[in-house]
């Protein structure tokens, strides 16, 4: 769990918003970037390149 303190201070590092903790996915969404950052072991991972996709793209129409 990220405590509150650190949330305060904590920025999306692409684009320096503000960034939401969800306690049941235990990671930290960027609503601007639309991406979400792996917490590990109270670790935010405010890596660009390991940012994931808010939504995974749905199984497409397949030609």
């Amino acid at each position: 769990m990220v405590s509150k303190e650190l949330l305060e201070i904590l920025a999306c590092p692409k684009c320096k918003g503000d960034l939401l903790y969800d306690m049941d996915r235990n990671v930290l969404v960027c609503l601007q970037c639309k991406v979400y950052y792996a917490v590990e072991e109270d670790i935010p991972i405010l890596l660009i390149e390991s940012a994931k996709p808010l939504e995974e793209p749905q199984g497409g129409a397949q030609a």
